[in-house]
């Protein structure tokens, strides 16, 4: 290389000499004088610039040796360049950057054969490219070493009282889920901000962002980027671990036994909030710290980065959206749906590109599919009903499992009403004719056509409707008052105490009011005045008739005794009112056949005193059958 430089040398200055030679001549015109003075300046300029390149590549060749030297020395000094510390980061990235700077003067210079100026490129960018895969290596060390702990715990949920639903027996019970049973529809909806948190320590930002710089300058981007959203990424899918969410499939999901599959949606309710409030906006913004300067670079890693996450998510959401509309669901779906409902905003900022679309849309068909599944549970609520039916009464009538289970629904649901009037909201619209018949039927004021309230006051009728079939079970009568007395006093009593009354009428409420008071007095006239009547209507009987009756009263109280202290009314004020009311008739009126008997007989003909029949009756609908063993007074 160096002999064709030589020869080129000797070229040009023999044709410059020659130059010289004839513009010596007198004998020239001055045509040919013009002509030879341009190409005797164009000559020296030509000796001048190859001067001034054989000087630039030595410069150059210098340069790059002493750069090489330093990037081997540390190479070899250093296994993983930051831990030697930042001082010597900001050394190796200087020659790397002296580096990429000869490459450039390099390009710069005028095309030619020469082979030094081949030769040193073809060596600054072996070394250009070796150094890109040591930043490469660094990168993910200063991540690794810097990243700080993210906790799972951000977002913030209240404990509420969950309804938990044995499928087969209907059977429903109120538990405290204070452990880690949240209603995300409570946190959701509180006071919320966006919390950018620092997912690796503030001072290796700068560092990070200074081999982004150089490595997009050397055109080694994708490199970088690569590296940069396989960690954040691996990362990300780290954190979800700890809300037990792997990927898991959507046959996995609909196979999954009640109780796993609740403890599964709690978790994903928490992963999902803590994602995409807290941890995605703390990764986009390191995004954009780092590569905001590159236009849409950061998005677009971000996304690519982000985009498995929430698909995992979105997914699991999807495989609980689609699975069996079974009541239990319900309340899951609601939270499901409160959640991504108050959370829309923030997918919005996070995924504001083109290139995020995907994403929304499928963060979208979520929310609809959680929002329709709840809607059509909540509205096949009423037959649910109509199809739960015995041919056995229920024992003690008691407050039955079904109506425990409704009216505890009801209760619950009370804390989704402003979702659930959403939901609802085209219903009238969709089926107007329809809920006309149901306000009349339901003798609803045409100015309370909430389809929520409506909704919710057909689902009780249809309830009484029910209740009223399973009392027809009972052979006795006394014992059918008693059992739509408690149902429909508990119905009333849980509707009148929860937040839940807002959706029914002042009408509903004294209408259920009279409806328990009226079997309560039904039971009375049933039960006691057949017995009482053993006792009264007898001034004109004689001894043989009074000792006939005082025998028949108490076989008749005993049978009552009997069967009735079986019998239960779990509300305790309802069932001191029912003893009362029942003590005021039965005592007074036993105290006046008693007042009036002791004129005729001796006391051996009256089994039970006043205080004994008043005592007794308190054993009354107690749930323990008892029974009088008492001997005939001597």
């Amino acid at each position: 290389m160096d002999d064709d430089k030589t020869a080129d040398q000797h070229v040009i200055s023999a044709a410059h000499h020659l130059v010289k030679a004839l513009q010596a001549r007198t004998t020239l015109s001055n045509e040919v004088r013009r002509t030879l003075a341009d190409l005797d300046i164009h000559l020296a300029a030509m000796t001048e610039a190859k001067e001034d390149e054989t000087t630039s590549l030595r410069e150059i060749e210098g340069r790059l040796k002493s750069a090489q030297t330093k990037i081997m020395t540390l190479h070899s000094d250093c296994l993983k360049i930051w831990d030697a510390g930042p001082f010597e980061l900001h050394e190796y990235l200087q020659n790397v950057e002296e580096i990429r700077t000869i490459i450039a003067s390099l390009e710069n210079m005028v095309p030619n054969k020469n082979r030094k100026q081949n030769r040193l490129a073809n060596q600054a960018h072996t070394v250009l490219q070796m150094a890109m895969v040591r930043l490469q290596e660094e990168v993910i060390n200063i991540l690794v070493q810097s990243k700080q702990c993210f906790g799972h715990e951000y977002a913030s949920f209240h404990s509420r009282e969950e309804i938990v639903v044995d499928e087969e027996s209907m059977m429903v019970s109120i538990e405290d889920d204070s452990a880690d049973g949240t209603s995300c529809m409570e946190s959701s909806r509180a006071e919320s901000e966006e919390c950018i948190m620092d997912l690796v320590h503030p001072g290796v930002v700068p560092h990070i962002k200074s081999i982004a710089d150089l490595m997009f300058a050397s055109h080694y981007d994708k490199e970088f980027c690569q590296v940069f959203i396989r960690f954040w990424k691996d990362a990300l899918h780290e954190y979800l671990r700890l809300f037990c969410m792997q990927q898991i499939s959507i046959e996995d999901v609909l196979r999954m036994e009640w109780t796993c599959l609740n403890f599964r949606i709690k978790k994903w309710r928490k992963a999902t909030k803590n994602v995409i409030a807290f941890y995605l906006p703390s990764e986009k913004n390191l995004f954009d710290q780092i590569l905001g300067e590159f236009g849409s670079v950061s998005s677009t890693c971000f996304i690519e980065a982000s985009k498995d996450a929430m698909l995992c998510l979105l997914n699991f959401g999807q495989a609980v959206a689609i699975g069996p509309l079974r009541p239990e669901r319900l309340f899951c779906l609601l939270d499901m749906y409160d959640l991504l409902r108050d959370l829309c905003q923030e997918v919005d900022a996070l995924f504001c590109e083109n290139h995020g679309n995907f994403i929304k849309m499928e963060y979208r068909e979520l929310l609809k599919n959680l929002g329709d599944s709840a809607k059509a549970i909540f509205l096949g609520l009423g037959n649910r009903i109509a199809s739960n039916t015995s041919t056995t009464p229920f024992q003690g009538g008691g407050v039955h499992p079904l109506t425990k289970y409704i009216i505890n629904y009801f209760t619950l649901l009370s804390e989704y009403c402003d979702t659930l009037r959403f939901l609802l909201e085209d219903r009238i619209v969709e089926d107007s004719g329809g809920v006309v018949d149901e306000l009349a039927r339901l003798d609803v004021s045409s100015e309370f056509q909430c389809p929520l309230a409506l909704h919710l006051q057909s689902v009780a009728s249809m309830l009484e409707s029910n209740l009223d079939k399973r009392s027809n079970l009972y052979k006795d009568d006394s014992l059918k008052h008693i059992f739509l007395m408690n149902n429909i006093h508990y119905m009333v009593q849980k509707i009148k105490n929860s937040k839940i009354r807002s959706c029914f009428t002042d009408e509903w409420i004294k209408k259920h009011i009279v409806k328990y008071v009226q079997h309560e007095k039904r039971y009375e006239r049933i039960t006691w005045i057949p017995i009482l009547s053993l006792i009264t209507g007898y001034e004109k009987s004689g001894k043989a008739v009074l000792k006939e009756r005082c025998k028949n009263f108490s076989i008749a109280f005993e049978d009552v005794y009997k069967n009735q202290t079986g019998w239960t009314i779990p509300d305790i004020e309802l069932r001191e009112d029912l003893r009362i009311s029942t003590a005021l008739k039965v005592v007074h009126a036993y105290r006046t056949f008693v007042g009036q008997v002791k004129k005729s007989l001796s006391d051996k003909h009256i089994k039970y005193s006043e205080d004994d029949l008043e005592k007794y009756l308190l054993d009354f609908f107690q749930g323990s059958a008892k029974s009088l063993n008492h001997h005939w007074r001597r």
